[in-house]
């Protein structure tokens, strides 16, 4: 895979990452659902909905504002811990969730998705929304995913992807390799964050190439489905 970075400087991706989230974090809302006409929160209600184990505890990888969390708490009866390396988006989010009186359903802590500070076997469900590509090691990433997952837990990874047909496919990366970019950095100011976005999609290795990886990393029963004509890929695994 070929590693995209959001400012092509001399910092790791990981810091580049970082300092991309938080600077756009206020702005992030807004444009993630304003940019998706309104579809992301239906990705991530159907990613929950595949969640058929039931599961008591659930962790939301790369949480950003918390909005996969807060869907879970909607739709399951389990606790969930949302980690993210953003400070800036994890203050957003626990605002959000304050205000919808969610802290004693959702715990947000700042956390490296590649070095999760949780023991083998906490959770019974994983999610991750739009948030595996930015890994700076996918494997060690997956890998860890894979460690703090009980067994037969589930894991749900909701990733943009590219429509493959004539003339959506056409359509789509005119939308999002030009409009998207300049809409992104006129409202977010960052000029670099929703240029990454694209390019970080084309070098995501997705589909059957994803679930090589997922299975690579231990996880089984792996399944691949696009969601909106193909836009969003939604992946499930279990452990």
């Amino acid at each position: 895979m070929t590693e995209v970075t959001p400012y092509n400087n001399t910092e790791s991706k990981k810091e580049q990452i970082t300092k991309m989230f938080n600077n756009i974090a206020e702005s992030y809302d807004f444009l993630n659902h304003s940019l998706s006409f309104g579809l992301d929160n239906l990705w991530r209600k159907i990613a929950i909905k595949k969640l058929i184990n039931k599961p008591a505890k659930i962790l939301d990888i790369a949480t950003g504002t918390g909005d996969f969390a807060i869907i879970a708490a909607k739709y399951t009866t389990a606790q969930i811990t949302g980690i993210d390396i953003s400070k800036g988006m994890l203050d957003v989010g626990n605002k959000k969730i304050y205000n919808k009186k969610l802290e004693d359903r959702i715990t947000l802590q700042q956390a490296d998705s590649e070095n999760l500070p949780f023991k083998d076997n906490s959770f019974e469900a994983m999610t991750a929304g739009f948030g595996v590509r930015n890994f700076e090691n996918l494997q060690k990433g997956l890998k860890e995913m894979h460690r703090v997952l009980s067994n037969n837990g589930m894991v749900a990874i909701l990733e943009p992807s590219t429509p493959k047909y004539f003339p959506l496919k056409q359509l789509y990366k005119l939308y999002f390799h030009y409009l998207l970019p300049k809409i992104g950095y006129f409202i977010s100011k960052d000029k670099n964050a929703y240029k990454y976005l694209p390019d970080s999609v084309d070098a995501f290795p997705s589909g059957d190439k994803f679930i090589t990886e997922l299975k690579n990393a231990g996880f089984k029963k792996c399944k691949h489905i696009p969601l909106t004509l193909g836009i969003v890929s939604l992946y499930i695994a279990i452990k």
